[in-house]
Order: structure tokens, then C-alpha cells, then sequence
């Protein structure tokens, strides 16, 4: 597979998994996620889906500070809901990495391990996304602003635009993921945590 080199120099997310310790997916329940991995989930990578990775690693350094962010065990809340934009890919960034799951997902083993009903949409906080640890109820809210630093829009439309030319379609695939990667050297811009 061949992909853009900036997604190899992406800083990974690294979770605590109970579940997949008890499970014996790894010895130790340590998993470490990728932007590569996010985008073979999603099937694309574009602002959307590195917004809500950038969130998340910047959120869950917020929430846990030094400590490992604990897979399964954070309770995430999305501002907008499913009906608004691009929300559901956002959510489905989100479950990937932390686990939360609304009404589907893992249901647990005895009391344990559940991922239900632990993501939720349309909730009333300021910024895009809120992360929650069930150990210690502490959260932090999380925003995502790409435009402070690049119009995803203006790029879309030098392909699918009236004034697109067969150059500009063309180009359009490069310049995407040039966006993508603008985005990641600009995190401490985009990403806004409270």
C-alpha cells in the first residue's frame, strides 16, 4: 500500500486495554494506534479524519497527563449530532481509539470490559468533543478550527468546483493530502483544549 510519508511520522496514540490483555491480544494490554491505521479504518484520509485524531491525541494527553489513557474506560461526547456534517466519521474516529461505543460494540464479560453507552452525540458543551475518565470523572473539552490554518473547502472545490480544470483534478489528490499534513504541522493551532 502506498500512502503519503507524513502519515509514518504521525505521532501515535498509546492506550491501555484491559480487554485485550484479558483476551491475550497483547501481553501486556498496551496498543498503540497509528494514523495510518485510522485512515485504513475510515478508508480516506482528509480533514475530518485527522481532526478527530489530533483530538484525540491531544485530549487524552490533557485528560491523562503522564498516565496512559485506559481504553474502554472514557466516556466521549460529541457536540454536534449524527445529522450535522461529517459527525459520524468523528464518532467513528473516536470509537476506534477510545473504545466508546453508544448502543452497539462490546457488551462486557461479567460486569466488565462493556463499551455500551459510553458515546454520545448532540451534547450540550462548547467545543467539538468532550473526554470523560469513568475512573476519576475528570474531562476535558476539546476543539478543532482547520480553517486557522487551511481551507479544506477552496481545495475541494479545485476538483469537484465549476472552475476545476483537468490540471487542477489532477492535482487534487496531492494537494489534499498536503492539506492533511499542514493540519498535523499546525496541531498546537487547530486544536484547542479546555
Amino acid at each position: 500500500m502506498n500512502y503519503p510519508d507524513f502519515f509514518d511520522k504521525t505521532e501515535h496514540i498509546t492506550l491501555k486495554d484491559d480487554l485485550g490483555a484479558f483476551l491475550g491480544t497483547t501481553d501486556d494490554g498496551i496498543i498503540d494506534i497509528s494514523y495510518l491505521e485510522i485512515t485504513k479504518m475510515a478508508g480516506h484520509s482528509c480533514a475530518t479524519v485527522s481532526g478527530a485524531y489530533l483530538m484525540a491525541l491531544k485530549g487524552l494527553k490533557a485528560l491523562y497527563g503522564d498516565d496512559i489513557p485506559v481504553r474502554g474506560e472514557i466516556k466521549v461526547e460529541l457536540r454536534e449530532t449524527l445529522a450535522d456534517g461529517n459527525t459520524g466519521v468523528v464518532g467513528c474516529v473516536l470509537s476506534n481509539i477510545t473504545g466508546a461505543t453508544s448502543d452497539f460494540g462490546f457488551g462486557g464479560i461479567q460486569g466488565k470490559f462493556n463499551r455500551r453507552g459510553l458515546l454520545f452525540y448532540g451534547a450540550d458543551i462548547e467545543l467539538n468533543v468532550r473526554f470523560t475518565r469513568l475512573d476519576s470523572d475528570k474531562s476535558v473539552e476539546v476543539g478543532y478550527s482547520p480553517q486557522k490554518v487551511i481551507q479544506p473547502r477552496d481545495i475541494l472545490m479545485s476538483a469537484i468546483g465549476p472552475e476545476a480544470t483537468e490540471e487542477s483534478k489532477k492535482a487534487f489528490p496531492k494537494r489534499w493530502q498536503e492539506m492533511v499534513k499542514i493540519i498535523f504541522d499546525n496541531a498546537d493551532s487547530v486544536i484547542e483544549i479546555r
